[in-house]
């Protein structure tokens, strides 16, 4: 309950926003990943279930809620979602998050596109399998 009780008092209302775009562009293009502007994965957070409804937070090791994390090239986090139960899929959890909606509309990353060839690519986040792939959501 403390790390909770941090998150909303402290964390909560702290807006994170790409102003310093370019240094996760050039860590990640280090990294041999170029127009990239994060990486995102799901993991498990094991929790005590509410008795009402604990089927439904149980996978296949214990009961679990999803935090969904975007992550620049440090591996610091840049966007958050939680809430899901452990047994929600990776792509169906980042296909309700706000996230998902501002890459849809294009309004989480500022307009940067980078030119391979004669192919014009948006700015990217590389994930894994269990993500869509989409023209901004790419397999590294």
């Amino acid at each position: 309950m403390e790390v909770v009780r941090a998150i909303n008092s402290i964390m909560q209302r702290r807006v994170i926003s790409h102003r310093e775009l370019d240094p996760i562009i050039t860590g990640f293009t280090t990294m041999g990943f170029p127009n990239c502007g994060g990486a995102i994965d799901g993991t498990h957070i094991p929790i005590h279930a509410p008795h009402h409804r604990a089927a439904q937070y149980i996978s296949r090791k214990s009961y679990f809620l999803v935090l969904q994390a975007l992550v620049n090239h440090r591996g610091l986090f840049t966007d958050i979602f939680v809430g899901w139960s452990g047994r929600a899929h990776d792509a169906r959890i980042f296909r309700n998050s706000s996230l998902y909606r501002k890459l849809e509309s294009g309004t989480f990353f500022p307009q940067r596109d980078f030119r391979v060839g004669d192919v014009q690519m948006a700015l990217c986040i590389v994930r894994d399998a269990a993500y869509p792939l989409m023209p901004w959501l790419m397999k590294p």
